[in-house]
């Protein structure tokens, strides 16, 4: 409730709109403009479903996908779609479900993911051809789980590509990951044999192992790859994945399952172009399931996939359940009761505000996060405008380490003399340190609201606040930011999505729809139509 309020209050902060699109955004526009048909229309029969399908099936062709695929994906939904038997109140709501449904059908593989498993040493494999990726995708997968608190180490088996050794290396040392390579040594097959077996001995919970790439689908490729195999018995083996290709992803993906145990897939490069919808559904088809995306060239720009929160994510449906796992991550919840219990109290200091900033650091990438949110638009947020809000929440954090103790439990007000000391000592100007002195006192008044509104009451539960909702949701309109919270929905929206967050975290979900913690789909088609569709 008010802990994930108050972590997005900081989150929101710190964003600056901006206009860069993310990964298939312009096909999620035109799903989405083709649904809107049915909230304008008075009447909804089949011509006005073929005409809407039609859209769709032109957007998902332009994106690459399989004809077949969408072929399917049309005649699946006009089989459960019924226009004679439904009533007309539940029309739109019945196609809209089965739109999603069938998409996220689409992307759905037929297996499993490999889970890591703590107190084990698990050793990952990456393959793939040259060039698509896959020694700054082995960063990138190593960085991210080391940001939840998993000890990661890096082994380059990559002796075949000049600069590979060098790239790992400066890459491990750029992300603070320990490295095993060597530049003498040419057996791909003993470095990484030798560079797994230390990093056992030292405890890692995950080793992952760089292998050579070729320019195309060698039979030394593979035996190499089934040596290297034998050798550091992989716990996974990843296959890296150019998007570029689109649905050839199939042919690829399917040869390489054939050779080696491909447990899953990475595609890359899923910015800048628009075959990127072809090859996630490509590589579903071959059933092996992807378990991340690459959006971009640093670290950050990566993140996991699962079917259901990426469509829903592309629609502007928002991911609740992906949102609360993300805020639970960056905020444990033994130290959330502290917290509450001083919001309820309306207390609110300088060391509160330093914290939150380094919740939202570990929440990842903003855009990501923005995206998750019901109704909030996944371009809102540009990759410069993104670098700037990250630039800006540091900043806020070097101005308050030059602040004392005092300064910080908000003992001493910030007299002319003490905004001095702290810009000389932090290295900013007086405008810096003003800036964020407006900016505490922001979130301070809205926690202070939150303690007179009972927010925090109960161990942060929605049960205080849902007695008199109409009132609850005009004093949230006044805590809000009037353009932030219409972006949002409105404030009924925003009540329904803390609803749902509430319910995740009393119960763990529901029985809802999987990936959206418990949401049904009525809700959510509830949500789709209070916002118009308007993303």
């Amino acid at each position: 409730g008010s802990s994930c309020l108050l972590l997005l209050k900081c989150l929101l902060s710190a964003s600056v709109r901006g206009s860069d699109q993310m990964v298939l955004a312009d096909l999620g526009g035109k799903i989405t403009g083709a649904l809107r048909k049915l909230q304008s229309e008075a009447v909804i029969d089949d011509d006005l479903l073929d005409l809407v399908m039609k859209e769709i099936a032109a957007a998902l062709l332009q994106a690459d996908v399989p004809v077949r695929a969408v072929a399917e994906l049309r005649k699946n939904v006009k089989t459960i779609v019924n226009m004679e038997d439904a009533p007309a109140t539940n029309k739109r709501k019945l196609v809209q479900k089965a739109v999603v449904e069938e998409l996220v059908r689409l992307l759905t593989p037929s297996r499993k993911p490999y889970q890591m498993k703590k107190g084990q040493c698990n050793v990952v494999m990456f393959v793939g051809l040259q060039g698509s990726g896959k020694t700054t995708t082995c960063t990138k997968f190593a960085h991210f789980y080391q940001r939840k608190g998993w000890k990661c180490a890096l082994v380059c088996a990559d002796t075949f590509r000049a600069g590979a050794y060098d790239q790992l290396r400066q890459n491990a040392a750029k992300a603070k990951i320990p490295f095993y390579g060597s530049y003498s040594e040419t057996d791909p097959v003993k470095i990484a044999e030798e560079g797994v077996e230390m990093f056992r001995a030292e405890k890692y919970d995950i080793i992952i192992v760089d292998t050579s790439g070729r320019h195309k689908q060698e039979t030394a490729l593979f035996d190499e790859m089934q040596q290297v195999a034998e050798a550091v018995d992989p716990s996974d083996i990843i296959f890296v994945m150019d998007s570029h290709i689109g649905q050839a992803c199939f042919d690829q993906a399917q040869a390489f399952t054939t050779s080696v145990d491909v447990g899953s897939v990475i595609v890359t490069k899923l910015d800048g172009h628009a075959k990127g919808g072809g090859a996630l559904s490509a590589v579903a088809a071959t059933g092996s399931p992807i378990i991340f995306i690459g959006t971009g060239e640093h670290f950050d720009d990566f993140e996991s996939f699962e079917a259901q929160s990426f469509v829903s994510r592309l629609l502007g449906l928002g991911d609740l359940a992906g949102l609360f796992s993300t805020i639970k991550d960056a905020v444990p919840l033994d130290k959330q009761p502290e917290l509450l219990n001083r919001i309820s109290k309306g207390i609110f200091t300088m060391r509160d505000l330093y914290e939150q900033f380094e919740n939202v650091q570990k929440m990842g990438p903003m855009s990501q996060v923005l995206s998750m949110i019901p109704g909030m638009n996944s371009n809102m947020l540009s990759k410069g405008a993104e670098k700037e809000g990250v630039k800006r929440i540091k900043m806020f954090m070097v101005t308050m380490d030059s602040m004392n103790d005092d300064e910080l439990d908000c003992v001493k007000p910030m007299i002319p003399s003490r905004v001095n000391r702290v810009a000389r000592g932090a290295g900013v100007g007086h405008k810096a340190v003003e800036t964020l002195m407006e900016e505490y006192k922001r979130m301070s008044k809205m926690v202070g609201k939150f303690g007179k509104m009972g927010m925090a009451g109960k161990g942060g539960d929605m049960s205080a606040m849902m007695r008199n909702p109409k009132q609850m949701m005009q004093k949230m309109s006044s805590m809000m930011d009037p353009k932030m919270l219409k972006q949002m929905g409105g404030a009924g929206n925003m009540m329904n999505m803390m609803k749902q967050m509430g319910k995740m975290d009393g119960k763990g979900g529901g029985g809802g729809l999987p990936g959206l913690g418990g949401m049904d789909m009525g809700d959510m088609m509830k949500q789709m139509q209070k916002m118009g569709l308007k993303m």
